[in-house]
C-alpha cells in the first residue's frame, strides 16, 4: 500500500512539473475555487450562530393544528433557504474576488448581521487589498465590519476587541502585505526589464562604435595598400612592353579597382551614418560566375565549369551565396594548389542548388598570401543561415574539395523550362543531396 501510494506521489508530482507553466497561469483561478469551496465549511458553522431567531421566525410561522410532518417539511424548507442558500451564495461569490470584490464584501456584511458569521468578510478583506491599491473602500468596508462585529459578537468592550483584531484585522494586515509584496515584485520585475533594455541598448551602441572603429582601420590599412597596388598596376601597364606583362598589369589594375568598390560598400555597412540601409551597389549573383571565372583564368588557373539540371530562376540570396561558395572555392584553390585544375560543378535540381568545387594537387610552387583562417567558417555561417549544408575535406589524390547543397523553395511563376541533360550527365554524381559524399 505504501508503494502504491509513493508512486501514485511520484506520477503527481510528474505531472505537475511537466504541466507547469499550465498551472502557473491559472494559479489565481485555482485559488478563487479553493476559497470558495473550502471555507463552505466554515460559513456553515458560522451560520449556526442565527440558528436560535431563524428557528424562532420558522415556529413563528408554521400554521397551527398541522401535522407532525408537514411541520418538518416546513422546518427543512425553510432551513435550507435561510442557511444552505446564503452561505453558497456567500461562497460563490469568492469567484470575483479579483475582478468584483464588492459582492463578496456586500455578501460577508449580510452574514455578518444576520448570522454573526464572519468567514466571508474575512477572505474579502484579505483579497481587496492583495489585488487592489485603492484604500479608501477598504477603510470603508472595514469600518462596516467593526460595526456588524459590535452589534453581533461582542457584548463587552474586551469581546469586541478580540474580535476586530481576529477577523478582521489579522486579515486586512495579511491582505496589505500580500498586496506589498505583490507590487514590489512587479516593480522589481519592471527594473530587471528597464535595465535590459538598457543593457541591450548600450551593447548595440558598443557594436556600433566597434563597427565604426573597424570601418575606419579598414579605410585607412587596406584600402590605403590596395590604391598602392592599383596605381603601381597602372604604371607598370604603360610601361612595360611585353604584351603578357601589359596584359597581367591591367588584370591586377581591374582587380584592384573591383575590390576597392567592395571594400567600400562592405565599409558602408560598418560605418554608422544615420541610416539603416545597406548599400545599393548590385551583389554579384549567378550571372556573374562567367565573368569570376575568367578572372581567374586571365591570371593562369585552369577552371573547367560544368552545369546540370533545369536552369531557372532562383532566389537572389541564393545565387549571392552560390557565388560566394565558388568564389571561396577558386580563391583557396589559388592559395594552395597552384597550378592545379579546378573543376566547379553546378547541379539544379528540383529543390535545391548544388556547388562544387574541386581541384587537384598543386604542380607550382606554392606562395600563399597571409590567412586569416576564418574564410570556410564564415562562409559555412553563410551557408547554414540561407539553409544549406557545406562540406570541404581532401579528396584521395591529394586535391581538395569544397561542396554545398542550398534549398532553393518551389519553382517560380517565370521558369522557363529547358531540355533535360543527358542522364549520364545526372547519374554521373555518387550520392545525390549528400555534400558529404565521396567525390563524383
Amino acid at each position: 500500500m505504501r508503494t502504491w501510494v509513493e508512486d501514485r506521489l511520484r506520477d503527481f508530482g510528474a505531472l505537475l512539473s511537466h504541466n507547469w507553466h499550465w498551472w502557473w497561469s491559472r494559479r489565481l483561478r485555482v485559488a478563487d475555487w479553493s476559497y470558495a469551496v473550502f471555507t463552505l465549511p466554515f460559513t456553515g458553522i458560522g451560520m449556526l450562530a442565527g440558528a436560535g431567531a431563524a428557528l424562532g421566525f420558522t415556529a413563528f410561522l408554521l400554521p397551527l393544528g398541522s401535522d407532525l410532518l408537514a411541520n418538518q417539511l416546513v422546518v427543512l424548507g425553510w432551513g435550507f433557504l435561510i442557511f444552505v442558500v446564503p452561505g453558497v451564495l456567500a461562497s460563490a461569490t469568492m469567484l470575483w474576488r479579483r475582478t468584483e470584490p464588492k459582492w463578496l464584501m456586500l455578501a460577508g456584511l449580510v452574514l455578518l448581521f444576520l448570522y454573526g458569521n464572519p468567514v466571508p468578510l474575512m477572505v474579502g478583506l484579505y483579497s481587496y487589498p492583495a489585488h487592489f491599491s485603492e484604500r479608501r473602500p477598504l477603510v470603508g468596508w472595514f469600518a462596516l465590519g467593526c460595526l456588524g462585529v459590535a452589534v453581533t459578537l461582542s457584548p463587552t468592550v474586551f469581546a469586541f476587541v478580540m474580535s476586530a483584531i481576529l477577523f478582521l484585522v489579522v486579515p486586512t494586515i495579511a491582505g496589505l502585505w500580500i498586496g506589498t509584496r505583490r507590487q514590489l515584485i512587479d516593480r522589481l520585475q519592471e527594473r530587471a526589464e528597464r535595465l535590459e533594455r538598457e543593457q541591450h541598448m548600450m551593447a548595440e551602441q558598443a557594436i556600433s562604435a566597434e563597427r565604426t572603429r573597424i570601418a575606419r582601420e579598414m579605410h585607412d590599412v587596406v584600402a590605403h595598400r590596395v590604391s598602392l597596388m592599383v596605381l603601381h598596376a597602372g604604371g607598370l601597364e604603360v610601361s612595360a612592353t611585353e604584351p603578357r606583362t601589359v596584359e597581367t598589369a591591367g588584370l591586377i589594375r581591374t582587380t584592384g579597382r573591383e575590390a576597392l568598390a567592395e571594400l567600400r560598400g562592405i565599409l558602408g555597412v560598418l560605418r554608422d551614418d544615420g541610416t539603416d540601409t545597406a548599400p545599393t551597389a548590385p551583389q554579384p549573383v549567378l550571372h556573374d560566375l562567367e565573368r569570376l571565372i575568367s578572372e581567374w583564368r586571365g591570371a593562369g588557373m585552369q577552371v573547367r565549369r560544368e552545369e546540370t539540371g533545369r536552369v531557372r530562376p532562383l532566389p537572389v540570396a541564393v545565387q549571392r551565396t552560390a557565388f560566394r561558395i565558388v568564389q571561396e572555392g577558386l580563391t583557396n584553390a589559388a592559395k594552395h594548389a597552384t597550378g592545379a585544375p579546378v573543376e566547379v560543378w553546378l547541379h539544379h535540381g528540383e529543390d535545391r542548388l548544388e556547388i562544387e568545387v574541386a581541384n587537384g594537387p598543386g604542380t607550382g610552387p606554392v606562395h600563399a598570401p597571409p590567412r586569416s583562417g576564418y574564410g570556410l567558417t564564415g562562409l559555412r555561417e553563410r551557408v547554414v543561415l540561407a539553409g544549406g549544408e557545406l562540406s570541404a575535406e581532401v579528396c584521395s589524390d591529394g586535391g581538395w574539395r569544397m561542396r554545398a547543397i542550398l534549398p532553393v523553395g518551389e519553382e517560380g511563376p517565370n521558369t522557363v523550362p529547358e531540355p533535360e541533360p543527358h542522364s549520364a550527365e545526372v547519374e554521373e554524381e555518387g550520392a545525390d543531396g549528400d555534400p558529404h559524399a565521396p567525390g563524383r
